[in-house]
């Protein structure tokens, strides 16, 4: 199902950084009209201030996603300011860097809250709205990662995280198939953001090590965000059930399929290996 966003509204988590802010100003150059969505108040309102400049009509929400009743508040919220929105990108993120046994069940629960929990607790939210389009297309995007096509070691919460929201979406699109409502899954690469620094250690990891880890996360960080923004707005475009950013998500994506098993085995002899550096403490 292809659809312009060129006068759209366009609802998006995550905005005030990384892959979240090139896709608000790569969908305000393509005529979006924007309700964004962050804690982050001062760099919400710094890409806010951007977006104008394209002549979009802009809204912020400074709102913790880990919150239920926050993300509840959300649809009223966007409704004083806008049209009914055609796109709902759920893109907000945060990592954990550490082994399973070096994880407090607080922080697991606390990335899942805001991986997954929160894109579950928006569409359900955004669901009535976008589906009151009078036939018009409207689209769903939610952004796993290649760490939804295989689970790394040291990832153990970030991956189970993009593992479920890719479930939930395939799932959500086979019960669409009927309504005017597509939903595109996308897998980035490593994609050149905060997110490694902003990471947050295990409880019970050596920060040193830990530090370690992230400096190897971030240097396979490569593709530029607005890179991202312009194939993820492509695909959105074009009604595209799947999006792969990078060659080395097409890369992790093919041997996914052809080697299910020994996959990561052979993708880590090309990649630092944070894993050699950690020990769990339990």
């Amino acid at each position: 199902m292809r659809m312009r966003v060129n006068g759209k509204v366009a609802v998006l988590t995550g905005a005030a950084s990384g892959i979240g802010a090139a896709l608000a100003l790569a969908l305000a150059a393509r005529g979006a009209d924007l309700a964004l969505i962050d804690r982050d108040a001062e760099g919400l309102a710094r890409i806010a201030e951007q977006a104008r400049l394209f002549g979009a009509t802009v809204s912020t929400h400074v709102a913790d996603l880990a919150d239920a009743a926050a993300i509840t508040a959300l649809p009223d919220a966007i409704a004083a300011s806008h049209a009914a929105p055609a796109l709902l990108i759920n893109n907000a993120g945060v990592a954990l860097v550490g082994a399973f046994e070096q994880m407090d069940e607080a922080e697991f629960a606390w990335l899942m809250d805001i991986n997954f929990w929160a894109a579950v607790r928006l569409t359900r939210a955004m669901l009535p709205v976008l589906r009151n389009g009078g036939g018009e297309p409207r689209r769903i995007v939610f952004l796993s990662s290649v760490f939804g096509l295989v689970g790394p070691p040291w990832q153990t919460a970030y991956a189970t995280s993009k593992f479920a929201i890719r479930g939930f979406g395939e799932s959500l699109r086979h019960e669409l198939a009927d309504t005017n409502i597509g939903v595109t899954i996308v897998h980035p690469g490593g994609i050149r953001t905060n997110i490694a620094r902003a990471a947050r250690l295990a409880a019970r990891i050596d920060p040193a090590v830990g530090a370690a880890g992230i400096k190897a996360f971030e240097v396979s960080l490569k593709t530029p965000p607005e890179t991202a923004a312009r194939v993820i707005l492509d695909g959105v475009e074009r009604g595209a059930p799947r999006v792969l950013i990078g060659a080395d998500a097409y890369a992790i994506d093919t041997l996914s399929r052809l080697m299910p098993v020994r996959a990561w085995s052979v993708i880590q002899r090309r990649l630092a290996r944070p894993q050699d550096l950690v020990t769990a403490k339990p």
